[in-house]
């Protein structure tokens, strides 16, 4: 604690040339926005998240609707793949802008192109048209999420921002939860365009509070003329594109050894290759080198990337088990899975108690450590168990990684100034979500595998007169883990089911479980070897 009541971990050290770092961190828009003005803008910041976390699960409920209208089944799962892509490859993109131009520039064009997005969406003709639309929403999706977490740290000092955060971990809460339940009435008493209309007036209303209330100081230049790499820009979203669109696509629309696959991860790979050299040479690089050689910074993009991809697990094949092991019916298949939605917010806003007496590393080490038991403890859960079991480590488990993200994210945005948060936060948001495209490949294989191991070659029929298992599961054989468990579910509901195929669900989820607790404990150990004890924080 410094002589003016400002916490401090220490002095921030330059990973570049190991001078301690004197810059003020005073010139952010929370000191030109002034606390009389801070509540309108926050306002705006929960608005513009929500219409980010909303977009997932109220789109997900109208999709036989909207095929039915537009047809297209077989290229429906673009509408969320597409949309990953643009938000995902955009982050970097919109960190680096922002932190040249400003935030409020790139906030207002991102909600924009969000709403324009939106608009079209609603008046698609075609699945085509629609994915494309998507596509666009998602170019402003990546502004939304990067710049709303980058404006939060830059309105409130070190000791306040875990309110806040604990605000916006809040709104992803809630969306979740009631999501699907908007999505559900509005497809039920409306028609499936609404899903995309009911953004219209959101981001109105957003846009107009950050237009009037947010108002950024002049910065310094550290050029006359600010430069944007728009070579890197470029490469950026064609590298991240083609990668992730072979994550995606692999094992659904074809093979993983097949000659699209390969031709994807090659040309990812040569164009990976071109963005090295391009930002290397880049003046102003979209992808600066100090994220990777700062230990701080890359030892939380690491951390947070494994965290996307352990919440696989429970995000997609908790509900699956849930119904077909334990027999619930949907609406209650869901409850099992929220239920870690109420304690994460809850652990996050109380996460500063903790990481002012211990540190940010050491508060994140013990959430993890938590996360990764939990995990390791969901295949020991008898057979075929209670809703409660489940349930309550789930609720631990939300607890655990709120103890574990938010003091990540508030660490790290503590240890640059103004000129490098955008960047630094873009950084670690664009590996957790890559974190959770590898997450659904892998573990989409691992499912598959244990199915096909446990019913594949038995042929065993589930139920009178329907498809073979091992039929079932080929047939989803080459889907991500949702689609293959899918395909057993179905038989489950039609209320012909075997014993064996339960089982088998069973021991496909508890193996992705498994998998998940390694990526815990991966992000475990990054931490204690590679992150500093103590976070270099700047003085406030």
């Amino acid at each position: 604690m410094d002589a003016g009541g400002t916490q401090r971990e220490g002095t921030r050290v330059d990973g570049v040339d190991g001078v301690e770092s004197t810059r003020p961190t005073t010139h952010g828009a929370g000191r030109g926005t002034g606390p009389d003005r801070r509540g309108p803008v926050v306002a705006a910041l929960m608005l513009a998240m929500a219409l980010a976390a909303l977009d997932a699960t109220i789109v997900s409920t109208a999709v036989p609707q909207i095929v039915g209208d537009l047809g297209g089944f077989s290229l429906f799962s673009w509408l969320f793949s597409g949309y990953l892509l643009a938000v995902t490859v955009t982050l970097p993109v919109y960190g680096k802008l922002s932190d040249t131009f400003g935030r409020k520039p790139v906030l207002v064009a991102g909600a924009a192109l969000f709403l324009l997005g939106s608009l079209l969406c609603a008046l698609a003709w075609n699945m085509g048209a629609l994915i494309a639309f998507r596509v666009l929403q998602g170019l402003g999706g990546g502004a939304l999420q990067g710049t709303v977490q980058t404006l939060a740290a830059d309105l409130y000092p070190l000791q306040e921002r875990p309110k806040i955060q604990a605000r916006l971990s809040t709104v992803w809460a809630v969306s979740a939860v009631t999501g699907p339940g908007l999505g559900g009435l509005l497809v039920a008493y409306a028609d499936w365009r609404w899903i995309f209309l009911v953004n219209l007036p959101v981001g109105a209303l957003a846009l107009w509070l950050i237009v009037r209330h947010l108002h950024e100081p002049a910065r310094e230049r550290r050029t006359a003329r600010a430069r944007v790499d728009w070579a890197g820009a470029l490469a950026v979203f064609a590298c991240g594109g083609v990668l992730l669109a072979a994550l995606v696509q692999g094992g659904v629309a074809w093979p993983w050894l097949s000659v699209p696959s390969l031709a994807l991860f090659g040309a990812g790979l040569a164009l990976l290759a071109a963005v090295v050299v391009i930002e290397r040479r880049a003046v102003e690089p979209i992808i600066p080198g100090w994220v990777w050689r700062r230990r701080t910074i890359a030892a939380v993009n690491l951390a947070l990337g494994a965290l996307g991809v352990l919440m696989v697990a429970p995000a997609v094949f908790l509900p699956t088990y849930a119904q077909s092991v334990l027999g619930l019916a949907p609406v209650a298949a869901g409850f099992v899975l929220s239920v870690w939605t109420l304690s994460w917010p809850v652990s996050a806003a109380l996460s500063q108690h903790v990481y002012r007496r211990i540190g940010f590393r050491n508060t994140a080490v013990l959430g993890i450590g938590a996360a990764a038991l939990l995990l390791f403890a969901f295949p020991f859960l008898p057979y075929p168990g209670e809703a409660w079991q489940p349930a309550l480590l789930m609720l631990l488990l939300g607890a655990a990684l709120g103890l574990f993200q938010l003091p990540l994210i508030v660490g790290v945005q503590s240890t640059v100034g103004w000129s490098e948060r955008g960047t630094a936060t873009a950084s670690i948001l664009f590996c957790r979500q890559t974190g959770q495209t590898l997450g659904a490949a892998a573990f989409g294989a691992i499912a598959n595998g244990v199915l096909a191991a446990r019913l594949g070659g038995t042929g065993a029929d589930p139920g009178n007169g329907g498809p073979g298992t091992g039929e079932a599961v080929e047939a989803g054989a080459g889907e991500h883990g949702a689609g293959a468990l899918d395909s057993v579910t179905r038989a489950l509901d039609s209320g012909a089911a075997h014993e064996p195929v339960r089982r088998a669900i069973a021991d496909a989820v508890h193996a992705v479980y498994w998998g998940a607790a390694g990526a815990a404990a991966l992000a475990f150990l990054v931490l204690i070897v590679v992150a500093p004890r103590r976070f270099p924080v700047l003085k406030d």
